[in-house]
């Protein structure tokens, strides 16, 4: 089987490797040029081959530009969507561009303890049709990589999205339990430790806000969705007082 990344960043290249490791005949593309050894890269989009699979983990706002591209080429090998898109995304693409075999299986992949949750670990899977399922179970069972099955690609689309706005919101519990505490003069990193030695109570730690560019961006794409969502509202509001509370914190202490 050949498979095509489409994507070589901070997913991509963890994501090519691990294939390559499971004995499948991979190879990349991306708009940079990268060096991976004896794995085979590209950055002109004409001269990649076609594959059976095209795996795609390239910026949320790149994918449909990505998937058009995939379309002009080859409407009938797989396609999987790692990337996080906004629900609706994938079957809109599939059926603007034709592209007939589908499936959206996100990635859960965290830089930080790649070891523990690399790109080997359960996941969920969401197909546009049977056929498709059934390519992308084949696929990623080849990869030994575990799999949930959605009933519906939407269903799979609105988990990761879930998933990452339900983090951000348990941060922005602790953020704003901190900034609640140390106003009044309470150890919020004492209370924490005490909170959470009740069986059904972890609170996170409140570091410096909510940054990068997957939880807010998720969070965003869940608040999109609705226009009533006071709890979805106060959490981004939480993190934003809590970033602006952090500074004058740190400024009255220079």
């Amino acid at each position: 089987m050949k498979v095509c990344v489409i994507g070589l960043g901070t997913v991509g290249t963890p994501t090519i490797e691990y294939i390559h490791k499971q004995g499948f005949q991979v190879y990349g593309y991306d708009l940079v040029q990268k060096s991976m050894g004896n794995i085979k890269t590209y950055t002109e989009w004409e001269l990649v081959p076609k594959p059976d699979v095209y795996v795609v983990t390239v910026s949320s706002d790149s994918v449909e530009t990505v998937c058009k591209k995939i379309s002009e080429k080859d409407k009938n090998s797989l396609v999987s969507i790692e990337s996080t898109v906004p629900v609706g995304t994938s079957r809109r693409i599939s059926q603007t561009y034709g592209l007939r075999t589908l499936v959206h299986c996100p990635h859960r992949y965290w830089a930080e303890d790649p070891a523990a949750h690399g790109v080997r670990q359960q996941r969920v899977i969401g197909a546009m049709d049977e056929k498709s399922l059934e390519e992308g179970l084949r696929f990623y069972r080849g990869l030994d990589i575990p799999v949930h099955v959605c009933e519906t690609i939407e269903i799979a689309e609105m988990c990761k999205v879930a998933e990452n706005a339900y983090r951000f919101v348990q941060i922005a519990f602790a953020e704003e339990l901190r900034r609640i505490c140390e106003d009044k003069r309470v150890s919020f990193d004492k209370v924490r430790s005490a909170c959470n030695t009740k069986w059904n109570t972890q609170v996170l730690e409140a570091r410096d806000g909510v940054f990068g560019s997957c939880l807010p961006k998720d969070i965003g794409y869940l608040k999109a969705m609705e226009d009533n969502a006071p709890l979805i509202e106060g959490a981004i509001l939480a993190d934003k007082n809590y970033q602006t509370w952090l500074k004058a914190l740190k400024k009255k202490s220079r």
